[in-house]
């Protein structure tokens, strides 16, 4: 594959991963979240069984994830763990929509995204050595 289609399939699944990130920060910011079920007057976090202080940690986290994932110039090592962050984020929302009795999209809905971030990920060190080994010939 070529270098630039490889740049192309990582600002795609980047850019769903953000979007959906993003989403979530918003959604979850709001009194009464945007989505097909009515978590009552627990909201979607205590539905899930989650403490109400988990929310403004997790949407802190997304939120400097983002900025690693956006902003130009963020060391390799912050955009690994910006990576690790929202892989164990997209892992836990299955599992703790599952352990809730929530039906099978809301378990399946995040390993999609799991997925999409993969390649995100793989991208990302295809780009990064591709770089390096420019780097290489040219020095």
């Amino acid at each position: 594959m070529s270098i630039s289609r490889i740049r192309t399939v990582y600002w795609i699944t980047t850019g769903i991963v953000c979007a959906v990130v993003a989403f979530s920060v918003v959604n979850f910011s709001l009194s009464h979240p945007i989505g097909p079920v009515n978590y009552g007057p627990e909201g979607p976090f205590g539905h899930l069984g989650l403490p109400h202080w988990f929310k403004l940690e997790l949407t802190t986290a997304k939120i400097l994830g983002l900025i690693a994932f956006l902003v130009p110039g963020v060391p390799f090592k912050l955009k690994e763990f910006a990576y690790f962050g929202f892989a164990l984020t997209f892992a836990s929302a299955s599992i703790a929509h599952a352990s809730s009795g929530d039906g099978i999209l809301f378990r399946i809905d995040p390993l999609i995204f799991l997925g999409v971030l993969a390649i995100s990920y793989a991208c990302f060190h295809r780009l990064r050595l591709a770089r390096e080994d420019a780097r290489a010939r040219v020095g």
